[in-house]
């Protein structure tokens, strides 16, 4: 007699989940999950925080911290607000500590729900208490994350920051400069004294390796109220759509063909 056969069901083998074979598999799962959630939680859109995990409240650049937690707590008051089913520019970030921290803390103190999208990384990056239950998400591959940064956003803030940073907002530069997303992204730039002295943009410029109406891809702002009132004014003047109640799914971006 055939003794019966006990192999688990493949999705439910973990060697086979782990295996170099199944890496599809993990991506796939890193796109379907995030959006299961925010189907699930009626989330829209987000504005995108950015900015160094290693900043903090009484540190030398602490006042970035605060303003970054003030910022986001203007967002999402003016967000509660708006006469929609869905919930409108979620406030969005890494979900480690630092700025990110910041983002979520002045989201979740204003009332709103707010994103977490987590990584796991050898040092610095472990999921803050501020993110919403629900919403906190936990990311191996880097590129995912990514993806999930830039689906959502309708703006992004961008406050100093180191390496990560750069990689976040020059991916999100080049897929506006290059219209390669079928949307407008606000992006503002957090901070001037602090990327004058780290990055020269208008070099590019001069150099020729940027056209000059790239410099217009991005506005500066050095206060939070400054950053705030041009979100305000940019989120209403192009992505304030009405709404039917039949409208369910997140606005993802959409590649332009």
């Amino acid at each position: 007699m055939t003794a019966p056969d006990d192999s688990p069901l493949a999705y439910r083998n973990a060697h086979f989940i782990d295996s170099d074979e199944a890496r599809p598999l993990r991506i796939l799962a890193e796109y379907l999950a995030p959006l299961e959630a925010f189907r699930r939680e009626r989330i829209h859109d987000t504005i995108v925080f950015f900015g160094s995990a290693r900043i903090t409240p009484d540190g030398a650049f602490g006042r970035y911290y605060e303003e970054a937690r003030e910022l986001a707590r203007l967002i999402t008051e003016w967000s509660k607000r708006l006469p929609s089913h869905l919930h409108r520019y979620i406030v969005c970030s890494g979900g480690g500590p630092g700025i990110m921290e910041a983002a979520n803390r002045g989201a979740s103190e204003a009332g709103g729900r707010t994103i977490g999208l987590n990584i796991g990384l050898p040092f610095e990056q472990r999921p803050n208490a501020y993110v919403s239950h629900g919403l906190s998400f936990e990311f191996h591959y880097f590129f995912m994350r990514k993806l999930w940064f830039a689906y959502l956003s309708k703006a992004l803030v961008v406050f100093p920051g180191g390496f990560g940073t750069f990689d976040e907002l020059f991916e999100l530069l080049t897929l506006t400069q290059t219209e390669k997303l079928a949307k407008r992204i606000c992006i503002v730039v957090y901070g001037k004294d602090y990327w004058d002295r780290v990055i020269n943009f208008q070099a590019l410029v001069d150099a020729g390796t940027i056209s000059p109406k790239d410099l217009q891809l991005f506005h500066w702002a050095n206060t939070s109220e400054e950053a705030f009132e041009y979100l305000r004014a940019d989120l209403t003047t192009h992505h304030m759509e009405q709404w039917s109640p039949r409208d369910q799914e997140p606005e993802i971006a959409k590649t332009r063909p």
